[in-house]
């Protein structure tokens, strides 16, 4: 039996009905590099079946303390049923992408059952007709608590689901699992009494561990090494309110090599700032349409992975947070790269010096009745709706995957995009992930917030090409890099002052049709860079099997975003 830290237990106190607290992915799938080309349902069981015993994961449940007096425990499940994890279904015909995200938004809205190990596969047989992705591929749809994982956990999950050849052997190594008995009330109040005598030392030893790191800070501020400034607290928006239980998702995927090539615009420029810059561009774009944009720019929160190399595979969060200005009162995408890393500059020198890590360990000594009656009065209360929310408009948490094809079951990875949990306050969150020569931009969103996904996949895909566009003339004129100061010179309106002699003159702001679609690719293999510019949908015939093999060579998906709701 292992308690959870603090900042894994506030993922099970904010965990209600409209906010359920799980994150996962659409995790796409070829199956002609499987034996015959073809993998049945039972295939994937047995796979799956024999790697549990590589996952600290999977096979533990959670066990509450009465009224919430302490932070609940992990137990090994005696009850464990890999078939209730993993289930079955098909898309009827088409069978295409808009499909499988309204399937995907309804199965990631439903909370997961905390009486069993909180995780979930969702194998969506009948892709058919997805632009790039030959006829009868699957998906898997996951959800697993966040409690459990963090997005660097996750990608060791993923490594423990995966294998790095299609027809590699299952792990010849024993399984040691037993399963616990359920403790009973009497035994967790005991528990729960002894925790709450020690724990004042260990707040004081945390303080202690966190006062160098706070005195940096200060003379961190003194010093000018970095500055607070009102632009790291977010204008509210239409996605700071209270939520509903109905999501959306959607996302585009673009290539890596052409995200890293933007960072070129800007000296010093990481390829985080360059998937913030597309975002706070996309959501000038959005949310100017609405005529919402508001003069001052909105932030996201980034966590950061304090996880050290030998925490590797355990469980839990170990994260910390930084707020970072996404420019969205800045019109040219260049001068908007410009901004981005000048603040995120600023935010990570911050971070460090309070110390990532000091961060994550005062959350471990919260106490646990007080998280626990806090999430539940801030829903009650509505309190999202009365202006009280977190300082951030969003969340942009970018997770690297894997840089080599991998396989599940012998079928091919062909593409990833990420899914996250909404709280009250916060219904608009982003995942960036990066697999083999692919980068994805998703979202996940409450309905009633953004009923128009498509718009939004739109905006992302229109702020991408802006900054590669002005990536590639500032290239071919051969001008200087922008200096990272540019856009402290800007007005209070955050209008352009003068355009950047290489770089690009046009809007973000321009019109987007929410109309049907052209879609940007979503996935790539290994040996192949797939093009940014949108594609129209070519109807594929479907396969008369479903899994059957598909001789032609796999291309990039396209994702039609049309209708993406969950309704």
């Amino acid at each position: 039996m292992r308690q959870l830290q603090g900042m894994d237990a506030s993922f099970v106190a904010l965990e209600t009905r409209n906010s359920p607290m799980h994150i996962g992915s659409i995790l796409i799938y070829n199956p002609q590099t499987a034996p015959g080309g073809f993998v049945r349902f039972k295939d994937i069981l047995g796979f799956l079946g024999d790697r549990m015993k590589m996952s600290k994961t999977l096979r533990q449940r959670l066990v509450r303390v009465p009224f919430d007096l302490d932070y609940p425990y992990w137990i090994e499940d005696p009850d464990f049923d890999l078939e209730y994890h993993v289930r079955h279904v098909a898309l009827p015909k088409p069978g295409d992408w808009r499909q499988l995200c309204i399937q995907a938004a309804r199965i990631f809205a439903r909370p997961l059952d905390l009486e069993r190990p909180p995780w979930e596969f969702t194998v969506v047989e009948g892709l058919d007709n997805v632009e790039g992705i030959p006829s009868g591929s699957y998906a898997y749809i996951t959800k697993v608590h966040h409690a459990a994982i963090d997005g660097m956990s996750g990608i060791d999950l993923m490594e423990v689901t995966h294998t790095l050849r299609p027809d590699d052997p299952p792990p010849d190594i024993p399984d040691s699992w037993k399963p616990e008995k359920v403790p009973n009330a009497v035994e967790l109040l005991g528990k729960s009494y002894f925790n709450a005598v020690t724990n004042p030392l260990k707040q004081l030893e945390v303080a202690a561990r966190a006062a160098p790191g706070i005195a940096k800070a200060i003379k961190g501020l003194v010093t000018k090494e970095f500055d607070l400034s009102r632009e790291m607290i977010a204008p509210k928006t239409r996605f700071n309110r209270k939520i509903s239980p109905h999501r959306v998702v959607e996302g585009r995927s673009v290539p890596l090599a052409e995200i890293k090539a933007i960072r070129e615009l800007v000296p010093g420029c990481k390829v985080n700032d360059v998937f913030l810059a597309i975002i706070g561009g996309a959501m000038r774009c959005y949310l100017d349409s609405k005529g919402e944009l508001p003069a001052k720019t909105l932030t996201a929160m980034a966590p950061i992975s304090v996880r050290s190399t030998g925490e590797k595979g355990d469980m839990g969060n170990q994260v910390a947070a930084m707020i970072a200005p996404l420019g969205t009162q800045v019109a040219d995408p260049a001068e908007r790269l410009a901004f981005v890393h000048d603040r995120t500059t600023n935010s990570k020198a911050m971070t460090d010096a309070i110390g990532a890590r000091n961060m994550t360990e005062v959350s471990k000594v919260s106490p646990a009745l007080y998280m626990a009656l806090g999430a539940q009065l801030y829903t009650r209360l509505s309190l999202a709706d009365r202006g009280v929310g977190p300082i951030f408009t969003t969340v942009v948490t970018n997770v690297p995957g894997p840089p080599v094809p991998i396989y599940s079951a012998g079928a091919r990875l062909e593409s990833m995009m990420g899914l996250i949990c909404l709280t009250d306050g916060m219904g608009l969150a982003h995942v960036v992930q990066s697999y083999t020569s692919e980068a994805t931009i998703s979202f996940t969103a409450d309905r009633e917030m953004m009923p128009d996904p498509e718009f939004y996949a739109q905006c992302i895909q229109d702020s991408f090409e802006e900054l590669r566009d002005a990536a590639k003339a500032a290239r071919s004129s051969g001008t200087a890099k922008m200096k990272p100061e540019a856009p402290a010179k800007r007005g209070a309106t955050g209008k352009r002052t003068a355009v950047n002699k290489g770089g690009s003159a046009s809007s973000s702001t321009r019109a987007v049709r929410a109309a049907p679609l052209k879609s940007g690719a979503t996935g790539t293999t290994s040996t192949a860079t797939a093009k940014p510019a949108a594609k129209k949908r070519v109807a594929q015939k479907p396969a008369t099997k479903t899994g059957a093999q598909n001789k032609a060579a796999p291309k990039k998906p396209a994702r039609s975003s049309k209708g993406t709701s969950s309704k």
